[in-house]
């Protein structure tokens, strides 16, 4: 097996009059034993034999397994991996990347980013978890974790660390927010909220309750996205925005493109909408607003125009963030959802605007229409498979976890059929599904009991 030890205070053949091993010239300098000739492995010096050989023989069978690390390539802070090496190598949709970035700068870095890779234990973790729970809620300390291990599970594929910490200890786990179920409005919620609404988006309170989408899915919807004859819409691209505020073109969350059925009353609501409010062309670019830097990129971020289904009275796109401050929140104050906290003033152009400030409701944001969306059809008795499908989810499970609380019914035919399996008392020989004693299903006579 390769591999060996060097004295590098000893010369390697011993004097030929005394037969003993002169000093070299290191004599007394530094660590005296070093573990050299492991092919892919860095030398390494010990300040015993002992040291070295246990190194050595871990280096050797470790290399042969294909696992080995050396503990000296993750003597690297973490904000310095971070910054260096695992940001850099990142290609996210620049809406992800943006929150991402925040919350891995403002609460990973300021709080472990001066420790190094190889120290982030157990210890280090759970520390680091106290600090991060008394700056965020659970729910987003949970995020903030999956971001810490994706870090960490790339330094493992980069040669910095044996193992994950985050995955490999059992006195730390990941934060666990409280579940919480998902929220849905009634009728008279919905129809409050829509009359409160300008009548131009009357519509996206209708597209989000009738098909269950999301908010950059809604304001994204194209004219030719309708196919009336065949009674689906399709659902192929978001509007998102950057860090920079900078709107752009993209396919819905996780790429999941996917066709809804429009019930017929929602069809004609649309219709009557595209009339009253003709759409609006609008040309961004596709996946990334950053001017490319490649042919490649030109290509990949070539300008997208769309017949907008929503538009502003002004005759442009959407503004999320502007849209939910100056008509989603007045409308769920209207309507009694949310209460009006104070007022904001704003200066523009030498003129002065009053605004109200709403108390803050997560719940109460656009997504509460999609839930109701989903609600509505799980309480119908429609399919676990078929509402994964029209939500855009990555599977049935995940449609389970977010609205199993919807199914009220879900459960009784099969309590039903088992309450009737044990109606009848065995010992009378009858099954309980059949008329004829001491008959089975088949119509075979039963065989008798010893």
């Amino acid at each position: 097996m390769s591999g060996y030890i060097e004295d590098r205070w000893l010369k390697k053949k011993p004097n030929k009059d005394t037969g003993k091993r002169e000093r070299t010239s290191l004599w007394g300098k530094g660590k005296r034993y070093r573990v050299k000739g492991i092919p892919g492995v860095r030398d390494r010096s010990f300040d015993t034999s002992e040291d070295a050989k246990q190194w050595l023989a871990k280096a050797q069978v470790d290399t042969t397994r294909g696992e080995f690390v050396d503990p000296r390539n993750g003597a690297i802070p973490l904000a310095q991996y971070i910054e260096k090496y695992w940001w850099p190598s990142r290609s996210d949709e620049p809406s992800t990347a943006a929150s991402m970035r925040s919350k891995i700068w403002n609460h990973i870095i300021p709080l472990l980013g001066a420790t190094e890779l190889r120290d982030i234990d157990a210890a280090a973790l759970r520390a680091w978890k106290a600090q991060l729970l008394t700056r965020v809620e659970a729910s987003t300390a949970q995020v903030i974790w999956i971001h810490l291990s994706t870090i960490l599970e790339a330094a493992v594929d980069d040669g910095r660390l044996v193992k994950n910490p985050c995955k490999a200890h059992r006195t730390v786990k990941a934060p666990r927010p409280a579940r919480k179920k998902a929220k849905a409005w009634s009728r008279a919620t919905v129809d409050a909220v829509r009359a409160a609404l300008q009548e131009r988006y009357h519509i996206a309170v209708d597209l989000g309750v009738g098909l269950g989408l999301r908010q950059g899915e809604a304001f994204g919807l194209s004219e030719e996205d309708f196919d009336f004859d065949a009674g689906v819409v399709h659902i192929r691209r978001q509007l998102r925005w950057d860090a920079k505020g900078r709107p752009y073109f993209c396919l819905p969350k996780g790429g999941k493109m996917r066709d809804v059925p429009i019930s017929p009353n929602l069809a004609r609501r649309a219709k009557e909408h595209l009339r009253r409010f003709p759409p609006v062309t609008c040309t961004l670019p596709w996946r990334n607003p950053e001017p490319p830097t490649s042919e490649l990129e030109a290509r990949q971020r070539k300008p997208v125009s769309v017949r907008l289904v929503l538009s502003t009275s002004h005759g442009k796109r959407v503004s999320c963030s502007t849209w939910n401050k100056r008509s989603w929140r007045p409308a769920l104050a209207a309507a009694g959802v949310l209460k009006v906290i104070g007022e904001k003033f704003e200066t523009h152009g030498g003129r002065t605007r009053r605004y109200p400030v709403h108390e803050l409701s997560r719940e109460d944001m656009f997504h509460v229409l999609r839930h109701t969306y989903a609600s509505t059809q799980l309480e119908a008795g429609e399919s676990l498979v078929s509402v994964a499908e029209w939500l855009g989810h990555a599977s049935p499970q995940t449609t389970l976890k977010h609205y199993a609380h919807f199914m009220p019914d879900a459960g009784k035919r099969g309590l039903a059929a088992m309450d009737e399996w044990f109606e009848q008392d065995p010992s009378s020989g009858q099954d309980p599904r059949s008329n004829v004693p001491g008959k089975s299903l088949g119509g075979q006579e039963a065989p008798s009991r010893p």
